[in-house]
């Protein structure tokens, strides 16, 4: 993975990758292994096509019809800083007359690469393709040759060739859902997009992604990460058939977006009421609100969140300001606190979301920013309103981010076997692909 350290680089000041991933020689054998059956299906539907009227009824290659199609061989392997070699091997059944069948071997070795198109989207290509032909087997030995090559007639190797890339599971179409903006709240979207063509290296297929966020349709400005995001060259290869590292700056860039979109700005119920406030705090709470009124805490974030990750752990930081205050359908305000909450995140991933909670409540700093109601001491304030931020403050963020973030990810797969882990200043995702049964 130490690759990733040299790769990930900000080519601009305003182009830096804050995650990306690695597609491992295990992952692209799981990929040409779910290609296999479509790659059968889709030659099956070429080959198997009546061939064009001949315009020589006596010609010999209206006497050849292939009847079978069958994908034996079907490999992805990986060729370092060059792409991946496409290696497939088709046994053809052939019958040119009701007594004599034989059978051939189409063998194609084509060398693929991923490109970045003008458009910012990657694209699969095809930059070399061989096809043989050879018999295997035949029950007209005499007539082989001739039959041989009124085969190869048949077979529009061009074609098969100009369009191999379509023998696999992935194609553009796919490769471009990896860049679609996907939901986060109704009002905020998440959008990952490559920076350049994926590398190729012994470790796997290196892609490095730039994430944007968007609020009510528009990209917000987000602070470029002050260090170039890597990782560690001591890494070990993994079994996994996919790597997703995220940095810092991504779940920092997270929150400042949920913040921006104001879905950390929540109102509190707390269990008090003016009456029992007016017992603690000062008469003149009786002279601001005649009846009994229950007490809400109305908090908004005074500037940008903070995600930190060390070893084995994320923390949030979040810096609100609450304004404590009673009335349903006249908030009336009558004191203004700031609230400063340190909170622990847990991250998993459900099929390729990855869920994010605030699991615990690490520190808790209440300060009084103005007051209505005369001076109150700290640990008034405290022994007041901590136990409504503690317990509130997570469920109202956890409700936010239930539905989860969705990873980078391309059309059709989902992940599986996921293990996380926390490094300092980034998250390593392990994790296997798995093709989604079709429905309908």
């Amino acid at each position: 993975l130490g690759i990733l350290l040299s790769l990930l680089v900000p080519a601009h000041t305003t182009r830096s990758p804050d995650c990306g991933g690695i597609l491992t020689p295990s992952g692209l054998r799981y990929l040409a292994e779910v290609s296999k059956p479509h790659a059968e299906s889709v030659l099956r539907k070429d080959l198997l096509a009546p061939p064009a009227p001949d315009p020589s009824p006596t010609s010999p290659s209206s006497r050849n019809q292939i009847t079978s199609v069958k994908v034996d061989k079907f490999s992805l392997t990986l060729i370092p800083d060059t792409g991946m070699r496409l290696s497939i091997e088709v046994d053809l059944g052939i019958t040119s007359a009701p007594s004599s069948t034989k059978e051939m071997r189409l063998s194609i070795l084509a060398d693929l690469h991923v490109e970045m198109n003008p458009e910012g989207n990657l694209e699969l290509v095809t930059s070399d393709c061989k096809p043989t032909l050879e018999e295997v087997q035949s029950t007209e030995e005499a007539d082989s040759k001739s039959s041989g090559s009124d085969v190869d007639k048949q077979i529009n190797i061009e074609k098969i060739c100009l369009e191999v890339s379509k023998l696999l599971l992935f194609p553009n179409e796919q490769l471009m859902s990896l860049a679609a903006p996907f939901p986060i709240t109704p009002s905020c979207q998440v959008q990952y997009l490559p920076l350049a063509a994926p590398m190729y290296s012994e470790q796997g297929i290196i892609i490095s992604l730039q994430t944007t966020f968007q609020v009510a349709g528009t990209v917000i400005p987000l602070p470029v990460s002050p260090v170039p995001f890597s990782m560690p060259g001591s890494a070990r290869s993994s079994p996994s058939h996919l790597i997703l590292a995220f940095s810092e700056h991504f779940y920092t860039s997270l929150f400042s977006a949920l913040e921006e979109s104001g879905a950390l700005n929540v109102s509190l119920l707390s269990s008090l009421t003016t009456a029992t406030l007016a017992e603690r705090i000062t008469q003149q709470m009786g002279s601001l609100f005649q009846e009994d009124l229950p007490v809400v805490l109305q908090a908004v974030t005074r500037s940008s969140p903070h995600v930190v990750l060390e070893e084995d752990k994320a923390i949030v930081k979040l810096f609100l300001t609450a304004q404590i205050g009673a009335g349903s359908s006249l908030f009336q305000s009558f004191l203004s606190v700031n609230v400063d909450v340190t909170a622990r995140l847990h991250l998993s991933v459900v099929d390729t979301r990855m869920i994010i909670s605030v699991a615990a409540i690490e520190d808790i700093e209440l300060s009084l920013a103005t007051s209505d109601v005369g001076p109150i001491l700290a640990a008034l304030l405290e022994e007041l309103f901590l136990p409504t931020i503690r317990e509130e403050v997570p469920a109202q963020i956890n409700a936010v981010l239930r539905q989860g973030v969705f990873l980078p990810h391309i059309a059709s797969f989902t992940y599986t076997d996921v293990n996380i882990t926390i490094h300092k200043d980034y998250v390593l995702i392990p994790c296997n692909l798995q093709l989604e049964a079709r429905t309908g």
